[in-house]
């Protein structure tokens, strides 16, 4: 196991104008599993490419424990890759292509046998050892990539979107045994996602990311409580969070004619321009004679446990989207106009110029 710290990291690639990844400082823990998520471009990619060696560092520092790897091989830096796609040798058998590394380092075939079986033994592969990668499926392809990275007990495991390729169904069991075998072995981790909810499945910490530059480092459920700011409120969250932006009135924020509750100490840091954040969850309808937005029902998602009511809303003279959780499934259907007001404990409210949280 080891710690991971990056110190002013920097990446450019030839011919832009500015950094992929502008400078860089995380730290990462001793067993952690830390997911770096963000959109396509942000930059998550190129940081753990960065630490596995593949990317050189153009300005700052990457360390392993007390260890600079800055310009270390990739081979000498104890890490082991899991990529998007699985990278079998396709005329290898099972224990092979998990071997095979091993072998490549001269280790001896009892201690490299060994290592495979017990491997092969965590991710449920032991009757597939002497099948070719062609008779798996997808799935069993990707525990095999695995299993190639955990023979060989790095200090440090780099996984690049490795359930990219699965089916939805698959990836949840994937994902589910993914964090279980890695809270065995308590072995750094880094996992680079785009997929959100991933993320905050799987993630004991997770590194937000836009643009390359970290938007806010904290455990999944500090994410969704409390984003630091507008970015991370709109990415973070399946359904997305309703963010609206308020009027002023006597300092007091309006929705419309409608007045958001929020508490004293947030609205004495109010200065100008707020966007009010509601989770889906932190919107309730109520009758038309308690006032609240009028929203019009363009779809009613039902997913078995949990019915949320798509619609929209006039907000400023202009069309605004909003998601809302229904309390009762089954009553509420396209085409109705319902009324909705906020949840006072769960309003977010965010400087609209600056992007910032307000409030404690």
């Amino acid at each position: 196991m080891a710690t991971v710290t990056f110190k002013g990291a920097q990446r450019w690639y030839a011919g832009s104008d500015k950094p992929a990844v502008p400078g860089l400082d995380l730290e990462i823990r001793d067993g952690e599993f830390m997911v770096l998520v963000g959109p396509s471009g942000c930059g998550k990619s190129t940081t753990l490419r960065m630490l596995a060696g593949l990317e050189p560092v153009d300005a700052g520092a990457i360390f392993i424990d007390d260890r600079d790897v800055t310009g270390v091989p990739p081979k000498d830096r104890d890490i082991a890759m899991v990529f998007q796609n699985y990278a079998l040798y396709p005329h290898m058998t099972v224990a092979d292509n998990m071997g095979f590394a091993l072998k490549m380092a001269k280790m001896n075939s009892k201690e490299r046998k060994e290592r495979v079986l017990t491997a092969a033994k965590m991710l449920g592969l032991t009757e597939y050892l002497e099948r070719k990668p062609r008779a798996l499926s997808g799935g069993q392809r990707q525990r095999v990539a695995m299993g190639r990275a955990i023979v060989r007990n790095p200090a440090v495991f780099c996984m690049d979107e490795p359930l990219s390729n699965l089916d939805a169904k698959m990836r949840v069991q994937t994902r589910a045994d993914i964090a279980t075998l890695q809270s065995q072995l308590g072995t750094t981790t880094v996992y680079v996602t785009h997929d959100q909810v991933e993320a905050m499945t799987m993630g004991s910490r997770v590194a937000v990311m836009n643009l390359g530059e970290l938007q806010q480092v904290d455990t999944p459920l500090k994410l969704y409580d409390r984003p630091d700011n507008l970015f991370v409120a709109g990415f973070i969250g399946s359904p997305r969070m309703n963010l609206i932006e308020a009027t002023l009135r006597d300092g007091r924020p309006m929705i419309e004619d409608m007045e958001v509750p929020v508490p004293a100490a947030t609205a004495g840091r109010i200065r100008g321009p707020v966007t009010i954040g509601l989770r889906p969850e932190s919107m309730r309808l109520v009758s038309p004679s308690e006032g609240g937005l009028s929203v019009e029902v363009i779809m009613v998602e039902e997913l078995g446990a949990d019915s949320f009511v798509h619609g929209n809303t006039r907000v400023g003279g202009e069309t605004q989207s909003l998601i809302v959780r229904a309390g009762t499934r089954g009553a509420v259907h396209k085409g109705d106009v319902v009324h909705v007001v906020p949840d006072p404990a769960g309003v977010h409210v965010f400087d609209t110029e600056t992007g910032g949280r307000l409030g404690d």
